[in-house]
């Protein structure tokens, strides 16, 4: 998980300072979706770079939340909650930024609509499949869980996708075509747990 909790020295005295700051790790949390609206709109607006540089300012500050939360000893799981569902918004308005930037057309035979229909889908049920496989009992073993991961989950979904917009700046194929990418590893990471769920579960 890129969400790793860094604790070398330089690490922590960065935190410590952001922590005397005084935003509450929900604070910062809820603070990650500002540059995160800014870059949908700027991207709604066809400005690229400004997009990816907001949507990596808003996932800075998602991994400073958890980071000021450990070296404050404010973790909670209602923090946890939060800061999940907040991710999902984030997300979510990276792809509605841009299906809204690149516009309508085609890339290997289907509308661009369609491919950023399968991303959300494949994004979703990613996250879905792990917590309801946990809502189910199906995996409660919190070891279990960690071994459902597969191939893309949210962390590299996002770098593929940064990558994409940064060679977007050149070409906006190349852009649609890590839009692409994402779509079907998603979806693939989906069906992963999912297979992953059924075999562990014993009768």
């Amino acid at each position: 998980m890129l969400k790793a909790n860094l604790k070398s020295e330089q690490t922590d005295r960065l935190v410590r300072g952001l922590a005397a700051l005084g935003l509450s790790p929900n604070g910062w949390t809820l603070l990650s979706l500002v540059p995160a609206l800014a870059g949908l709109y700027a991207l709604a607006t066809s400005h690229l770079i400004a997009g990816l540089v907001l949507f990596i300012i808003s996932g800075f500050i998602d991994m400073v939340d958890g980071a000021v939360a450990r070296v404050t000893g404010q973790a909670t799981v209602r923090g946890a909650f939060i800061d999940g569902v907040v991710d999902r918004y984030v997300e979510i308005m990276l792809y509605l930024g841009l299906m809204i930037y690149l516009g309508p057309g085609e890339f290997l035979g289907l509308a661009r609509d369609i491919w950023f229909v399968l991303l959300v889908f494949g994004a979703l049920m990613t996250t879905f499949t792990r917590a309801y496989a946990d809502h189910r009992g199906v995996v409660k073993d919190p070891a279990e869980q960690k071994k459902m991961g597969g191939l893309l989950e949210r962390g590299e979904r996002l770098i593929l996708l940064y990558a994409g917009m940064a060679a977007g700046v050149i070409n906006s194929e190349w852009l649609m075509a890590a839009v692409a990418i994402v779509a079907v590893l998603a979806n693939v990471t989906a069906v992963q747990r999912i297979l992953f769920a059924v075999r562990t579960k014993k009768a």
